[in-house]
């Protein structure tokens, strides 16, 4: 497939060839590895670019770029912005040559990132924040460079940055395991797709070159269907390294010609991917990171036989992140769903329900207070090792006459905004309780120590990946002596739980709201 500029085409090749004797003044080559994955799918080979100097691709680009300045040029010094892994190369570049550089970034760039800026170039590098996306940081550092003579140092739309973004396609080349079916290249600006795409479609023609975008931040996807790059005027920033609301005119350019087609992937099924790269190669992945494996994993079953190559891009996210990608939906490796079943306001029901209808299934997360005198809406989000069970529970549920409804990505449960009416309960009382994460251990619990003595006025608890669910619980009881006497039974520990608290009167008076 000929790019129809072929003056563009060559220079591209002549540089990604000029970058071989340039990029490894600042870092290795980085290894290839074969991703096991359970199960019938595609043999799925990963680049390494988180194990570069910088724990990201960008170092190449910004490290080529940077080398051919001439002598005026880097007394006049550098600018840029970059969402944080570019920054990372600039700053490298800049220690090791020497060169001042101006970095701006969004104000919302993890810590982890602009950490590590400063620690790659040191005094060589200063950090302006600048805006909420990066291209309002690119807004900021074009000013700068208007008003300093600085050399403004692109993170994609850069002859030389895409072809150093290519020496990565060039080490494949050279591996010796391709030549490969197919490759899947996440998209911000498109320098690390053009670069990648060109380099190994010259090499193995025959090659399908998909590029990988997030379904909120598809901008080459808009741009070859507009013809031409065009300005989105709102990016999702979960993959914050791709989060680029215009993708760059040269890699839009390259890209039409190289790219195949351009598949979306949504932020639970990177989360996926995450996981998968964790429980295959032991690596922790960026979101953007995993765009290309999400894709792929979206269509393993179409993949099966074929030889299929990702690049991990990044490996750069801030650590509060992998708590909250952990618990997320597309992490758990098994299908769920989250339903809210009407129940009768008794002693007993939520126990009915679950001996009806949950049997062999996996209570991920449960939420539920009291809101109604006769009536009660429990939500569950469950799981399954067998699919078949999951796709069971509507069946099960209408044959024993129950009212349901499907809140599956429920924005209040996502929140976890848990309502309760204190007028209606009479002698609530409140435990912190660890139930061990193993079948059966709620039901254990509400059977021996519930059944027939107090009813359940409120119930949060989301299953965190240790060996224990941590759980708040609220009872409530017909009269004081009840309460009274079940306090005193209650041990410590039991079959499938340990008691951790009872909340003392001040905290349970502001869960009775």
């Amino acid at each position: 497939m000929a790019i129809q500029d072929e003056s563009l085409s060559g220079r591209l090749r002549q540089e990604t060839l000029l970058a071989r004797g340039r990029v490894y003044r600042f870092g290795k080559p980085t290894p290839l590895e074969l991703l096991p994955i359970a199960g019938p799918g595609p043999e799925i080979w990963v680049k390494r670019e988180d194990v570069s100097p910088i724990k990201a691709y960008k170092w190449r680009g910004a490290c080529n770029r940077m080398a051919v300045l001439t002598p005026a040029e880097s007394a006049r010094g550098v600018v840029t912005a970059s969402a944080g892994n570019h920054a990372q190369g600039v700053a490298v570049a800049a220690k090791t040559l020497g060169i001042r550089a101006r970095i701006y970034m969004p104000r919302s760039t993890p810590r982890v990132k602009q950490t590590a800026v400063m620690t790659h170039g040191g005094e060589f590098v200063e950090i302006r924040l600048a805006g909420d996306s990066y291209d309002e940081a690119v807004a900021a550092a074009k000013l700068d460079q208007a008003a300093s003579g600085a050399v403004y140092v692109h993170a994609y739309d850069d002859l030389k940055v895409m072809a150093g973004q290519g020496t990565l396609a060039d080490e494949v080349v050279l591996s010796g395991q391709g030549p490969f079916d197919a490759v899947y290249l996440q998209i911000g600006g498109g320098g690390m797709a053009a670069g990648v795409s060109h380099w190994l479609k010259t090499y193995w023609p025959e090659i399908v070159c998909i590029g990988v975008e997030g379904v909120g931040q598809a901008s080459m996807k808009a741009a070859l269907s507009a013809g031409q790059p065009v300005t989105l005027e709102n990016v999702d920033l979960f993959c914050d390294g791709t989060a680029v609301k215009r993708a760059g005119d040269l890699p839009f350019a390259v890209c039409q010609e190289t790219l195949d087609r351009i598949e979306t992937v949504t932020n639970a099924e990177v989360s996926h991917a995450i996981r998968t790269l964790w429980e295959g190669l032991r690596c922790i992945s960026e979101p953007s990171g995993a765009m290309g494996l999400a894709a792929v994993l979206k269509h393993r079953a179409q993949l099966i036989g074929k030889r299929v190559l990702v690049v991990l891009c990044g490996a750069n996210i801030d650590f509060l992140q992998l708590g909250l990608i952990a618990q997320s939906e597309g992490a758990s490796s098994l299908k769920s769903r989250t339903i809210r079943v009407q129940i009768s306001e008794r002693e007993g029901s939520m126990l009915g329900l679950l001996d009806a209808c949950f049997a062999g299934l996996n209570i991920a997360d449960f939420q539920y207070g009291k809101t109604h005198g006769d009536q009660a809406w429990p939500v569950f989000t469950i799981s399954a090792d067998e699919p078949s069970l999951l796709e069971a529970l509507p069946t099960k549920l209408d044959a024993h006459g129950y009212r349901w409804e499907d809140l599956t990505g429920a924005i209040d449960v996502a929140f976890r905004a848990i309502p309760q009416r204190g007028d209606l309960l009479s002698q609530p009382l409140f435990l912190r309780l660890d139930f061990y994460e193993r079948p059966g251990a709620l039901h254990v619990f509400l059977d021996q120590r519930l059944r027939g003595c107090a009813s359940m006025c409120y119930f949060n608890y989301r299953q965190s990946g240790e060996r224990i669910g941590r759980a708040l619980i609220g009872l409530d009881f017909s009269t004081p002596a009840k309460r009274a006497s079940f306090l005193e039974s209650l041990p410590s520990h039991g079959e499938g739980y340990r008691l951790c608290e009872v909340l003392d009167a001040e905290t349970s008076a502001r869960l009775v709201g």
